[in-house]
């Protein structure tokens, strides 16, 4: 069968497919540093720099303990107990704080992101309370919720929501225009809409608003336990702050930096699982 003169126009201007492979595809020349020494290249050489001004006394143990101690305190606050009982209470306080936070910020930024009433309604609101610095919140949660457990799970939860509300609703108001009367063209309904269209574009910025709230969450935490704390990290801060013992402080504080670091780690790698279907910039090599 003979294809029409206006097929066979359309075939020759149609536009060659190009395959576009990424910096991370391309085949490197010579000898390379895998990316794994360099990411750890940095904290390496810090540690080193610490070891050295400690070991050539610098860096006085009255100002900084030295690394080494900070490991046989590290080896000896495990095995009596106490560095995995403060971890355990400060991951529950952590843990309850962001589901409480995330739940709020994903009700609030769904209903701002999706509908214009709820846009007018909360997001300025939001937007006046985000220049309210949370830190300078304790004193007044004392005040409402006491000395227990409450003002430091509402400190950690209130951390986490400013973050992941902005940057869900901004990942929602982002999304093009044209997909969405695309999707009304084909005849997509609201729910249809919201599920195939608009929550996977906003899916990157959720994402993204995440990893914030993860090391957002440690951070408030770090606060929240100054809060007359009988247990976790913070805890064991306050009685060494007492005795200047900067081992054990330095030690918590390390221990903070790696339940963070093992969070946005998480974090990373559930991105690359739910974002396989997007192509993102790499970096030249």
């Amino acid at each position: 069968m003979t294809a029409s003169p206006a097929a066979a126009v359309l075939a020759e201007q149609a536009p060659t497919r190009v395959t576009i492979r990424g910096t991370a595809a391309r085949k490197s020349r010579g000898f390379s540093v895998p990316r794994s020494v360099r990411r750890a290249a940095g904290p390496v050489g810090l540690v080193l720099l610490w070891f050295l001004t400690s070991a050539t006394g610098l860096l006085p143990e009255s100002v900084l303990a030295s690394p080494v101690d900070v490991l046989k305190q590290a080896v000896e606050l495990t095995k009596n107990g106490e560095l995995p009982s403060a971890v355990a209470a400060s991951g529950r306080r952590a843990a309850t704080g962001f589901l409480i936070g995330a739940t709020v910020a994903l009700t609030l930024s769904l209903l701002a992101g999706l509908f214009r009433l709820g846009e007018d309604v909360i997001d300025s609101s939001m937007g006046m309370f985000r220049a309210i610095p949370w830190v300078g919140l304790i004193p007044l949660f004392i005040v409402w919720f006491g000395i227990e457990e409450t003002p430091k799970i509402a400190l950690v939860a209130l951390g986490v929501t400013y973050p992941l509300y902005f940057n869900i609703y901004g990942g929602i108001r982002s999304t093009d225009a044209q997909l969405v009367e695309a999707a009304r063209m084909m005849g997509l309904g609201r729910l249809g809409l919201i599920k195939y269209v608009i929550l996977p574009s906003a899916l990157p910025g959720a994402l993204v608003g995440l990893r914030y709230a993860l090391s957002t969450a440690w951070l408030a935490l770090v606060f929240a336990e100054q809060i007359n704390a009988d247990a976790g990290l913070g805890y064991l801060m306050s009685n060494a702050q007492q005795y200047f013992r900067t081992d054990v402080i330095v030690l918590c504080l390390v221990v903070y930096a790696l339940l963070g670091l093992a969070c946005d780690f998480a974090v990373r790698i559930l991105s690359r699982r739910l974002l396989t279907w997007r192509a993102n910039f790499e970096g030249e090599a």
